[in-house]
């Protein structure tokens, strides 16, 4: 399959679930029925490159592609378009990265890209209670297993996204003996969650914004862990990836502002007439800030293309993106009434989902600490930041 080919059965998915959005936002859990069938749409074809019957050949030739499913794909279901921005996203630490000239790394790229053309989803795992949204804060410890052959994670880990669905997962860890942290994957397969193989849920995804991404919190004891075949180096991986990153979550956010403005003027139309001139002003000025989110997705999407990595224009972007987002979504909803702030309401719960742009990596604190940084040449170099990882 092409990036067309995908696309147009995605848009048919994205349809569907647009016709039954009401039912959908009220959900708690996913359907693993909506990823088979995204499966077989060719979706899983992100995370794998060209050589290999995927669709990736680098950051700057594959994000606007990838962003473009994301986005048609968040018009339908923000929460199975969030969940979905993972798998390319963490198989681009493989595929954005530039190969280091070793066996074991390209060993490895290929193994993961192999298990994504064959059916599995990727997810990650990284965050950790006190650390501030920065992977390379973690506590968790990665110690040698016994015999050899890989290692065995000891911490808690939340916003498992994807969680039950997901087939293998990315986390960060530092391994025992060493003084930096490292990128890990985890098999979770078919693993219970009472703590029995070492992985134990500690809560369940609460709903709050993106309600059915199953972004569980969980305890893992001695669970086996496979580190990156190119130890040692974490901050360049980011590095290499980071502006794709930005592009996918930034492209679900901007899906969900496409659809919520839709179905605002499809409404305010029945009473155009009839509007104040308060609600006149506020949606104008929602509509602008639509405008200046198509701006910043678009800015960020050109930065990648023409820079590739982690250009600062990308998490530009992603920022602006994100408070446009928020603020829009705060006009629309005063606009049409106190009807919006119900679950029942589509607005309201769009409104709870665009927010979770301002939380996903970089994280807000994280995220204006690399712009700051970005603001000055002897840190800003070429113009290029340095984002954190999943």
């Amino acid at each position: 399959m092409d990036s067309a080919t995908i696309l147009a059965g995605v848009q048919r998915l994205s349809n569907e679930f647009g016709q039954e959005r009401r039912s959908r936002q009220l959900r708690r859990e996913l359907d693993p029925s909506d990823f088979e069938r995204l499966r077989d749409a060719g979706f899983l074809l992100t995370g794998v490159p060209a050589e290999q019957g995927g669709i990736w050949e680098d950051a700057a030739r594959t994000a606007r592609p990838v962003a473009e499913l994301l986005r048609t794909l968040a018009r339908g279901d923000a929460s199975v378009a969030l969940v979905s921005a993972m798998h390319p996203a963490v198989l681009g630490f493989w595929l954005a990265t530039p190969r280091p000239h070793d066996r074991a790394w390209d060993d490895q790229r290929r193994q993961v890209a192999e298990t994504a053309r064959d059916g599995a989803w990727w997810g990650t795992i990284t965050s950790e209670p006190g650390s501030g949204g920065d992977v390379a804060s973690t506590k968790a410890a990665a110690r040698p297993s016994e015999d050899g052959t890989g290692y065995r994670l000891s911490g808690q880990k939340h916003f498992g996204s994807g969680s039950g669905i997901t087939s293998y997962m990315l986390t960060s860890g530092l391994p025992v003996g060493e003084t930096e942290p490292d990128f890990f994957y985890l098999d979770v397969r078919g693993v219970p969650w009472d703590g029995s193989t070492g992985m134990k849920l500690l809560a369940p995804w609460d709903g709050h914004g993106m309600p059915a991404t199953q972004s569980h919190a969980f305890q893992f004891d001695d669970f086996p862990a496979t580190r990156f075949a190119w130890p040692g180096h974490l901050a360049e991986i980011q590095a290499a990836n980071g502006g794709f990153i930005a592009c996918c979550f930034t492209a679900v956010i901007v899906g969900i502002v496409d659809a919520a403005l839709e179905a605002a003027r499809e409404q305010l139309a029945k009473r155009r007439a009839s509007l104040r001139a308060y609600e006149q002003v506020e949606w104008s000025r929602a509509e602008l800030e639509g405008w200046l989110i198509d701006q910043a997705y678009e800015g960020m999407l050109r930065a990648v293309e023409d820079r590739g990595g982690t250009p600062a224009g990308a998490l530009r972007g992603k920022t602006a993106v994100a408070e446009l987002a928020e603020s829009a979504l705060t006009r629309i909803c005063k606009v049409l009434g106190g009807g919006t702030f119900a679950r029942q309401s589509p607005f309201g719960c769009w409104f709870e989902d665009v927010r979770a742009l301002g939380f996903l990596r970089p994280p807000w604190g994280l995220a204006y600490d690399r712009l700051f940084e970005a603001s000055w040449p002897a840190s800003a170099g070429r113009g290029d930041v340095a984002s954190p990882a999943l």
